[in-house]
């Protein structure tokens, strides 16, 4: 079986889930992915309690944050490998305890280096939260249903960011930010035991036996080295931005109060819940009429670098709308991902997903840990608090053009 193959090839048809047994395997599956979604964004909502307890410098900051998606990515290679080796059920509940101990061990952190252990702690066990469902759906679903699938799990991520920033900062003067992690704990032990109850056990896909280990395959693949840059810089760079320095940018250079800060992430994070219901209610439609995902990454994320370079510019006036204005719009780099797994049969489904999602990782946490760093060294030449965080974010702008241009430059065959 070819890496190359058609996504319009159906999955094996003893696999395929449909009506009610469908929608419980994918309930299960996303709420263990919006538990993910809550521990990754949550830092932004934080930032000014943590920075004022632990005296953070921006640096650190984007360490913590970064942190996260360093343990994240730290796994990939290996969580490809087992999801097609021993599929999603057994992955998934296996890093989610992981992810149980991370939790408790935050709750209780005293300092930097613990925090930013534990973070990385929380990378490492909600690492399979995407990929599990995605090779799941990849494996379970026909094409259409896979992509409205992909985008509503990615919906329900954004419910998670929703939950990460106003009911947070509402819940902070009541409980503390430390029992709020226990609360997490007992979420990630629900979503581990509806995972083993509701998800299908593992049995090898047709073909299984005779793709070879390893990612050479994938590695190989023209579709997945284009995606490389735009993975790293454009996806990675854009779920940064949602997902820590929003937050900074609204209270130290719009200059809002941490629980104004906190309303304009709720409504950033709801636009992207939004975005990602629509896609999932469009695309069957939209590929049925011809509209493929290289057609509209082509339209899509031009327009995202567009928006982004406006309100870089504007400075201070970029207040919240702006940037939910950019989330929205994109929220289309995402397609990119369950697009390229279609290009690979359902044996290297985890692998494929895995590659992507390493490569997207390493560049959240480049992106993360590089702003803060960059905005430290910029204020220290003397510049301001405003045209450091310009600076350092027309940096991540130029990077991401760059990886557009490779990208664009491509064969528009290859995805």
């Amino acid at each position: 079986m070819s890496a190359t193959q058609s996504p319009s090839s159906p999955v094996d048809a003893a696999d395929r889930l449909v009506g009610r047994t469908a929608v419980l395997v994918f309930l299960a599956f996303a709420l263990g992915y919006f538990a993910s979604a809550v521990l990754r964004t949550v830092i932004a909502t934080l930032s000014p309690t943590l920075t004022q307890e632990f005296g953070l410098q921006a640096a650190d900051l984007g360490l913590l944050a970064g942190g996260f998606f360093l343990g994240f990515a730290s796994t990939q290679l290996l969580l490809g490998s087992w999801l097609d080796l021993y599929g999603p059920r057994r992955v998934l509940v296996g890093f989610l305890a992981v992810a149980v101990v991370g939790c408790l061990a935050f709750s209780v952190a005293d300092s930097f280096a613990s925090m930013l252990a534990a973070r990385v702690l929380l990378g490492v066990g909600v690492s399979a939260c995407l990929m599990a469902p995605l090779t799941g759906f990849r494996r379970w679903y026909e094409p259409a249903q896979m992509l409205r699938a992909n985008s509503w799990i990615l919906m329900l991520g954004s419910l998670g960011m929703l939950a990460s920033t106003l009911p947070v900062q509402w819940l902070l003067p009541v409980l503390g930010w430390r029992p709020m992690f226990w609360a997490m704990a007992a979420l990630i032990v629900l979503a581990m035991v509806l995972t083993f109850k509701l998800v299908p056990a593992h049995t090898p896909p047709l073909g299984a036996a005779t793709e070879p280990p390893g990612y050479a395959q994938v590695w190989r693949s023209p579709a997945f080295r284009r995606l490389v840059p735009y993975a790293f810089f454009i996806n990675g760079g854009m779920v940064g931005l949602q997902t820590l320095w929003l937050g900074p940018w609204l209270t130290r250079v719009v200059g809002l109060s941490p629980l104004q800060a906190a309303g304009g992430l709720f409504f950033i994070n709801l636009a992207s819940l939004l975005a990602f219901s629509v896609w999932g209610w469009v695309m069957p439609g939209l590929t049925r009429r011809g509209w493929s995902t290289e057609r509209l990454l082509r339209a899509g994320v031009p327009l995202t670098l567009l928006i982004m370079a406006i309100n870089i510019s504007l400075g201070s006036l970029a207040d919240w709308p702006y940037w939910a204005v950019l989330i929205m719009v994109g929220s289309v780099v995402s397609l990119a991902q369950p697009a390229l797994s279609m290009t690979f049969p359902p044996a290297l489904a985890g692998r494929a997903l895995s590659a992507y999602n390493l490569v997207c990782f390493l560049g959240i946490f480049s992106m993360q840990w590089g702003v803060g760093l960059l905005v430290d060294a910029l204020k220290a030449q003397g510049w301001s608090e405003l045209a450091s965080f310009q600076g350092a974010f027309a940096v991540f702008f130029f990077c991401s053009l760059a990886a557009l241009l490779y990208y664009l430059r491509g064969k528009s065959d290859n995805l």
